[in-house]
């Protein structure tokens, strides 16, 4: 089974990944927890790019670079580990890209699509698990953790469409399920088991 955690920035997605997989463990089953931009060597040297907030990065190369990272990515351990027949955990994947690159810098959903297919090798996510919240509160807590990334420092205005593509794709897609982010993380931990395990039974 394939997971992924997907939100605006301030979420709360590692809090509720590392929930996940507590609980998965518990019911006997070790998943495989993962991260875009990262999750191989070569994966985690590109997200050091893309994230460094010193360097000014276009739309295009922006999403080529995510897609270099993703492609990789899926390469080396989402695939061979969905083979096994493990559960993959992955903070973001694709839904990531339409949401930054393609609403928040315009680029063509289109040509993010297209792309992205030849990308992942058709791989598609069983259950895309949306933390949703106001950016505004979301930048808020970005801010109280310290330093921020590159992404991070876009104007609010950025954030704002970022949601809104996260918003629309999670209309669209019957495996996306969304939360309000702004509950307890205990509330939400709970809240997230009980819309995964009926997909692990």
């Amino acid at each position: 089974m394939f997971i992924v955690f997907e939100g605006p920035e301030g979420a709360g997605k590692t809090t509720q990944i590392k929930a996940l997989a507590k609980r998965l463990e518990q019911k006997g089953i070790l998943p495989v927890i993962t991260r875009e931009p990262g999750g191989t060597p070569a994966s985690d040297a590109i997200r050091t790019v893309i994230l460094d907030p010193n360097l000014e990065i276009s739309p295009l190369t922006e999403f080529l670079l995510y897609s270099a990272s993703r492609a990789q990515h899926v390469t080396e351990v989402i695939k061979p580990a969905l083979n096994q027949g493990k559960t993959v955990v992955s903070d973001r994947f694709y839904g990531a890209s339409v949401a930054y690159q393609g609403y928040g810098r315009g680029l063509e959903l289109d040509f993010i699509y297209n792309l992205t297919k030849r990308v992942t090798q058709g791989i598609q996510p069983d259950l895309v698990l949306l933390l949703d919240i106001d950016p505004e509160k979301g930048l808020e807590r970005v801010a109280a953790r310290g330093q921020k990334d590159r992404l991070e420092l876009a104007d609010l205005s950025f954030h704002k469409k970022v949601r809104e593509g996260f918003l629309r794709q999670a209309e669209g897609h019957s495996s996306w399920k969304c939360f309000d982010a702004t509950q307890s993380a205990e509330q939400l931990a709970k809240i997230i088991w009980e819309t995964v395990l009926p997909y692990l039974e």
